[in-house]
């Protein structure tokens, strides 16, 4: 979240005192509400700012990191409670990105963080069905039947979860590995699944995002993505060719992929 004056600025749109100044007149809008409290705050990724009338766009280089997230880090931009959070793993960027999406505290691996605010949103909405691999150990042996139930899709707080792809990767002694795709993004979602089907999940690591994969990147470093991985999330998404798309960010003090740097993440606090 920015305060709105802050955000006309850092948009160069006009000085900070000059944008609490169209505040109070009455001249910005934020998702088509007149706004004249200068206390306001936004989130740049999901609301739409105006001022009289005309959208103001976020003047950022476009940003797209890939974060693997460890287990007990909270995917959020602060927290209250204190917990470490996903951008205090983040380290030499100049610029504010946000995640994409959630994962909870306990789960792991592939997040991306961007400040492509329409990017973000496609691959958020259910309607392009952007798919998410995921790497589930649960405990016990789930049947071929309760395997099935999870495929076809189960009722999860009144609602028919979308059907998704499962297969058993490896039996041990005591749990299942299994690969998970989901084509959908609800709240601790393959922890209800397999609860229901008394399979409660040990762990959990999303492996892939799309056309993005984790690779072998360690827990709790980044890096930017590749060009090439940009345009696949944006053909993924039904973005590939639309006019205004924002720039990669490649400028100097960019952190170039492949570098030692780019997968270099801080400590969380």
């Amino acid at each position: 979240m920015i305060r709105l004056q802050k955000f006309l600025a850092n948009a160069g749109l006009c000085s900070r005192r000059t944008a609490e100044t169209l505040i109070r007149e009455g001249r910005v809008s934020v998702d088509g509400r007149q706004v004249t409290e200068l206390g306001t705050k936004i989130d740049p990724l999901e609301q739409v700012v105006e001022v009289d009338g005309a959208a103001i766009r976020q003047q950022d280089p476009a940003l797209y990191i890939m974060l693997h997230k460890p287990r007990g880090v909270v995917t959020t931009v602060r927290d209250t409670h204190g917990r470490p959070t996903v951008l205090g793993l983040l380290t030499a960027l100049k610029h504010r990105v946000y995640p994409v999406g959630r994962l909870d505290q306990d789960s792991e691996g592939l997040l991306l963080l961007t400040n492509d605010g329409a990017l973000a949103h496609r691959l958020l909405h259910p309607g392009h069905k952007v798919p998410k691999t995921y790497r589930v150990t649960v405990r016990g042996r789930p049947s071929e039947y309760d395997l099935d139930l999870l495929r076809r899709g189960v009722s999860i707080e009144g609602r028919r979860t979308m059907p998704c792809a499962v297969r058993v990767v490896a039996r041990r002694e005591g749990s299942t590995l299994l690969e998970v795709v989901l084509r959908e993004g609800r709240k601790r979602q393959l922890r209800s699944m397999f609860g229901l089907v008394r399979h409660p999940v040990l762990r959990l690591v999303r492996t892939e995002m799309g056309p993005l994969r984790l690779g072998a990147l360690p827990a709790g470093t980044w890096r930017e993505l590749t060009g090439a991985e940009v345009k696949a999330l944006e053909e993924a998404t039904g973005l590939s060719g639309t006019s205004s798309r924002p720039r990669l960010h490649r400028g100097p003090g960019s952190l170039p992929h492949g570098s030692p740097s780019s997968c270099k993440g801080g400590r969380a606090d």
